[in-house]
């Protein structure tokens, strides 16, 4: 019985090569007929039916070569349907249809009714009594303290210090273990306008908190996406002492208004167009993006953009009326918190190990 089994089993194998053997010769003498006169074969064209299913393929390394060759027959037909509608567009001329937008994940968001005209009047009186007024009416010239948390690490300091050399009229302090309540008064005695804290977690930088003198608001930002001047490819040469643009996109709320005259407050109101320096904040999708860039002349017409760094991502997690106060503070917006994160806080809030500021993390969003 065990004989028999074996020559069934041989049997079974020779069938299977002599299978595979004829598929090959069917292949050589498909790819023959299409011999140039060199000799040299050209590669045969995947041709796949209509109901064709590359997952149906058992064999694995069958299967990704089937799939290498759908993704290039799909990326043929593609780049033969552009061609031929360029030379539509080319042949028609000025007759041409306008070109057809293409769908992002901003222009298919819903629309947000809290977007408010510029010129509207009532937003304009609100921007004329609020916390930035004087600023933005030349009666007072911003003066920036820029400091850390507690016990800051390498990455944490130089991030600060090239903050400052990108703001101007702003001051590096080392804070060695004073509480945020008391130097909020020592600032305002000195006249700073606004205070900005760099907190991090694990040596990382993970949060700022920006804070306007001396009758707020304050807000606080998770902070992403740290890279420094020297982790920057192909940045420029460090920053010079000229008072840089200031650009801000996307910033059409209510709540985006007061988040981006934040961000105006913290510069000059004179730019020195010489020095060719821009700071950008843009908006998009609830997140501000930060990048500092030169401007390079190449001629007349051309001009190109050169990063300097440093650049980093932040989102709001929460805005409060006043200056920072952790247990009695006044909330305008407060971030959503998920369930998780409610649990995970309803334990920590308990836990003595949890004090100070991070025992009111209900007020700064998400933990997660």
């Amino acid at each position: 019985m065990a004989k028999a089994g074996e020559k069934s089993s041989s049997s079974w194998k020779k069938s299977l090569k002599r299978k595979a053997a004829a598929e090959e010769i069917q292949e050589a003498a498909g790819a023959g007929d299409g011999a140039t006169e060199s000799g040299v074969q050209p590669p045969k064209a995947a041709a796949f039916p209509p109901g064709f299913s590359i997952s149906e393929i058992k064999n694995k390394q069958r299967r990704h070569l089937m799939f290498t060759r759908w993704k290039q027959q799909q990326r043929k037909e593609k780049l033969a349907a552009k061609k031929k509608l360029k030379k539509e567009r080319e042949a028609l001329g000025d007759k041409a249809p306008p070109k057809p937008v293409p769908k992002t994940i901003d222009n298919q968001r819903v629309y947000d009714e809290t977007t408010v005209d510029p010129n509207d009047e009532e937003v304009a009186y609100d921007e004329s009594t609020d916390e930035f007024a004087s600023y933005f009416n030349k009666q007072t010239s911003p003066k920036i303290l820029i400091t850390t948390s507690d016990r800051p690490h390498g990455r944490t300091v130089r991030l600060c210090e090239q903050l400052s050399t990108v703001i101007p009229n702003s001051h590096v302090y080392y804070r060695r273990g004073l509480a945020l309540k008391k130097i909020i008064p020592q600032c305002i005695a000195r006249e700073f306008t606004d205070l900005i804290v760099i907190n991090e977690d694990r040596k990382t930088p993970n949060g700022l908190i920006l804070s306007h003198l001396p009758n707020g608001p304050t807000a606080h930002f998770k902070m992403s996406s740290v890279r420094l001047r020297k982790e920057i490819k192909r940045r420029g040469k460090d920053p010079t002492e000229h008072i840089p643009e200031i650009i801000l996109n996307n910033f059409t709320t209510r709540l985006g208004h007061s988040i981006g005259r934040m961000f105006a407050s913290l510069f000059p109101h004179n730019p020195q167009f010489i020095g060719r320096q821009v700071a950008t904040f843009h908006n998009q999708r609830d997140y501000i993006f930060f990048r500092f860039h030169r401007y390079i002349f190449r001629s007349e017409k051309k001009v190109g953009i050169q990063e300097l760094g440093p650049r980093f991502t932040i989102k709001l997690r929460s805005l409060q009326k006043g200056t920072f106060d952790s247990k009695y503070g006044e909330y305008e917006w407060v971030h959503k918190v998920c369930a998780y994160c409610f649990k995970k806080l309803i334990f920590k809030v308990w836990d003595k190990r949890v004090g100070g500021e991070r025992a009111s993390g209900i007020a700064n969003g998400c933990w997660a």
